[in-house]
């Protein structure tokens, strides 16, 4: 693969890409890691760093679900009010544990990006630092009226997985992220991922960085809330993406039966991108083609695809807002 790191070399240092990519595909392995960690003490980003991945983790909240769905304490049919004791005033009594994880429950999202540009506006009034469980999030929409009908079109919705993950520690009587942890980044051997407090961080973990409007650097400490949670915010090495996937296509995270079906399109999104229960799809001829999960934070930036044809996985983690689709997309250029 040396050209291909001649050529991502190359595209990595035009956009000064900060993070680590990592290749695999029948020629083999290639990790690469680029830019600081911690840009004050200019430590590097190595294979083993930890990046922040956003939304890039609500695939492990629908396996989680998808784990106590064969364990018979949760189905796909549970509606939310058989799952959880707040009271939630406005929200249909016909939302269900499907809905929840296609983005169709039309339930308010505490992050509407419809009417919000800057995610760092929701901390103005409840500031991140309270925001350490699942629970604490829920004052940011419990009380908010529905935002379309249950069963409607798509719509990406935050608060729906946070929903989800509170359903996980009902039914499994576990934290949410200690639940993952142990029969998800356990199984699969993800020793360098978990959910962390960013004012608690382990060694190798990449501070997330915003460039501010003046020029230079800020971390964003300040711009999320302070423990990552079943929506999004879990901390990967990139490898660990790749074991991963890895563990759930060779069954041992679910059944084969479920991963097959945790896997398949199911709500149209665009022309031929859908989503499933385990995150976005490109899909043509009804034939699935590549498997999409990506995240955006302010300081975060992760973008992977799995080619199920040709078992290339390509997994692009940065502590920057910007650069891993342009990394992954040159990485796609050469190729697919």
């Amino acid at each position: 693969m040396s050209e291909l790191i001649q050529r991502v070399n190359k595209i990595a240092n035009e956009i000064h890409f900060s993070g680590t990519v990592h290749v695999k595909n029948s020629e083999g392995v290639t990790t690469k890691s680029y830019g600081y960690s911690n840009r004050a003490e200019r430590i590097k980003n190595h294979t083993n760093t930890r990046y922040g991945i956003a939304s890039g983790c609500k695939i492990f909240t629908s396996i989680a679900i998808c784990q106590l769905i064969e364990e018979g304490k949760v189905s796909f049919d549970t509606t939310l009010s058989q799952c959880l004791d707040f009271d939630f005033p406005y929200f249909d009594e016909n939302i269900t544990v499907h809905h929840l994880l296609t983005h169709t429950s039309g339930v308010p999202d505490y992050f509407d990006e419809d009417e919000m540009d800057d995610y760092e506006e929701l901390w103005v009034s409840m500031p991140m630092y309270h925001i350490r469980s699942l629970k604490d999030f829920l004052p940011l929409f419990k009380d908010m009226k529905m935002k379309a009908e249950v069963g409607s079109s798509f719509s990406y919705n935050n608060a729906g997985y946070i929903l989800l993950g509170l359903i996980v520690e009902k039914v499994s009587g576990y934290v949410f992220s200690e639940y993952v942890q142990k029969y998800i980044f356990q199984k699969a051997g993800m020793k360098d991922s978990g959910y962390f407090e960013m004012d608690d961080l382990p060694e190798r973990t990449a501070f997330g960085y915003i460039e501010k409007p003046g020029g230079g650097w800020k971390t964003n400490i300040y711009s999320l809330p302070v423990k990552s949670a079943s929506d999004g915010g879990a901390y990967v090495a990139a490898r660990d993406m790749a074991l991963f996937w890895d563990a759930l296509t060779q069954d041992r995270l679910l059944s084969k039966d479920m991963t097959d079906q945790l896997l398949k399109p199911i709500v149209q999104v665009d022309d031929d991108i859908y989503y499933g229960y385990a995150g976005y799809m490109q899909v043509m001829e009804n034939k699935t083609i590549k498997h999409i999960l990506m995240g955006y934070d302010p300081g975060v930036n992760f973008r992977f695809v799995h080619y199920p044809d040709t078992s290339l996985t390509i997994v692009v983690c940065s502590n920057k807002s910007e650069g891993a689709y342009e990394i992954l997309k040159k990485i796609e250029d050469i190729l697919i």
